[in-house]
């Protein structure tokens, strides 16, 4: 399973990165399709990025501030689906403290009776969640929008 971000810079490489460590549940009624619910977080500090000399910067209370606020979630709340293989909603992110509600579509593909792939994109803005505060708050090097990509393998239990 991976979790990957992207995040545009001007004129430079963009930021490009993997949480390594992420845990979560699905509860999922199969039949009825309703009071569905998914919790997923990473671990803030447990990253790998391409500019691997910013990862103390990226790190700190400037950023994702990973001391005081070590995971960031995702929490679906209750949903319900009619389309087993593409689902769209709003989630609840949480980073930095902040919660806001940010649409997601989830594609699902059934890969075994006890496996499922779960691939979703999000994007959302960074200065909502105060990632870039002082000279890196401003939007023109550092974009707003960040692209959150994953691709993650569940297994029944």
């Amino acid at each position: 399973s991976k979790i990957e971000f992207e995040l545009p810079v001007l004129f430079a490489k963009n930021v490009i990165g993997s949480f390594n460590t992420m845990e979560g549940f699905v509860e999922l009624d199969l039949s009825q399709k309703e009071n569905n619910k998914a919790i997923f977080y990473v671990e803030v500090n447990n990253l790998e990025m391409n500019y691997t000399k910013y990862k103390d910067l990226i790190l700190s209370n400037i950023f994702f501030d990973a001391k005081q606020f070590p995971k960031a979630v995702v929490d679906t709340k209750k949903f319900s689906y009619v389309n087993d293989t593409e689902i769209e909603f709003e989630i609840e992110l949480t980073i930095k403290g902040r919660n806001a509600m940010v649409p997601l579509t989830v594609y699902v593909s059934r890969l075994a009776e006890e496996l499922v792939q779960i691939q979703s994109e999000m994007i959302f803005s960074r200065t909502a969640f105060n990632i870039g505060i002082e000279k890196w708050q401003n939007t023109s090097i550092l974009k707003d929008k960040v692209k959150l990509q994953t691709n993650l393998f569940l297994f029944k239990e």
